[in-house]
């Protein structure tokens, strides 16, 4: 393991998400979310030699950690292209899939990103360097309401139509384009030395990484692509499969509790005509969260909730 991949990210809940897909040595796995690649090579260390192993990552920086090994593939992807890529190499059901959905410790660590409120960065905040729009040209583009509406659908954020209109108002005197400037315009303080220092209260603090993550919600469009990734996984597994998910917030943590309750993104339960639950997926637990070592270890994995459900 290359010192790259043991500082990229921390796995949470590293056993019991990788214990819960139930591994088959000769079956094919996906880990939608590569990373730091520490929930791929616990996978690997499990697959006989005609097991196999497809990793999908769109963030350049994650392919340094690849891991070199003929059962292991890794597709520079969105997850949300998971059905086409299996089809492209010709899988047509697999054994189990994997996804962390939180953001890496190395994306909030890196002072150029624009993840974190605790630098002055550029406000770029996209997975995938090489398209779509930045967080800055989301927040000197959109309107008001517009800007209201992922705040508040993103963020949870109540004053989201305030925040908005703050944004709007700056915007016209000068593009906001920095984590510091963005703080500033809502009348934040901060020490500038690159650190953004100087925060006011631990509510505000709560406030600003709402924020935060709903404008990288926008940026990457990541509603969208979880809903379509469960989509093709539920069409992709194959009976007896696992679904092995770790979600952050509420928002992500719905729509898979939905897929799994239910087998739509929705939530719609369908009954057949005895009143029975019509469903493809068994749930295997109760929600699983860390370990007090595990929050020792990685403060960040404090509001993961790993899901798990099987293709019947």
């Amino acid at each position: 393991m290359t010192m790259m991949a043991e500082t990229y990210h921390i796995p949470v809940l590293l056993m019991e998400s990788v214990d819960g897909l139930d591994i088959q040595p000769d079956g094919i796995y996906v880990d939608v979310t590569f990373g730091g690649g520490g929930h791929s090579r616990e996978i690997l260390s499990r697959l006989g030699k005609r097991g196999h192993l497809y990793s999908f990552d769109q963030d350049a920086d994650a392919e340094k950690n690849m891991v070199c090994d003929d059962r292991f593939t890794f597709v520079r992807s969105n997850f949300r292209y998971v059905k086409q890529w299996m089809q492209y190499y010709g899988v047509e059901k697999i054994d189990g899939l994997l996804g962390d959905l939180g953001v890496s410790s190395h994306h909030f660590d890196d002072e150029t990103r624009g993840f974190s409120f605790r630098f002055d960065a550029p406000l770029d905040m996209r997975m995938n360097k090489r398209a779509g729009l930045t967080a800055a040209e989301v927040l000197n583009n959109y309107t008001e309401d517009q800007l209201a509406n992922v705040f508040y659908l993103y963020g949870e954020l109540k004053n989201a139509r305030r925040l908005a209109a703050c944004i709007v108002k700056a915007r016209q005197q000068k593009h906001v384009e920095t984590t510091g400037q963005l703080l500033s315009v809502l009348g934040i303080e901060t020490e500038q030395d690159n650190c953004l220092l100087f925060i006011l209260n631990s509510q505000l603090k709560k406030d600003m990484a709402r924020l935060f993550q709903a404008l990288r919600i926008e940026v990457n469009h990541e509603m969208d692509a979880l809903r379509d990734m469960l989509r093709g996984t539920t069409e992709l597994l194959r009976e007896g499969g696992r679904l092995s998910i770790i979600t952050y917030h509420s928002l992500e943590d719905r729509i898979v509790k939905n897929v799994m309750k239910a087998g739509n993104v929705e939530g719609k339960v369908e009954q057949d005509f005895f009143g029975r639950m019509s469903t493809p997926f068994r749930l295997v637990n109760k929600v699983t969260t860390p370990s007090d070592e595990e929050l020792q270890r990685n403060p960040r994995s404090r509001s993961a909730k790993l899901r798990i459900a099987e293709k019947i």
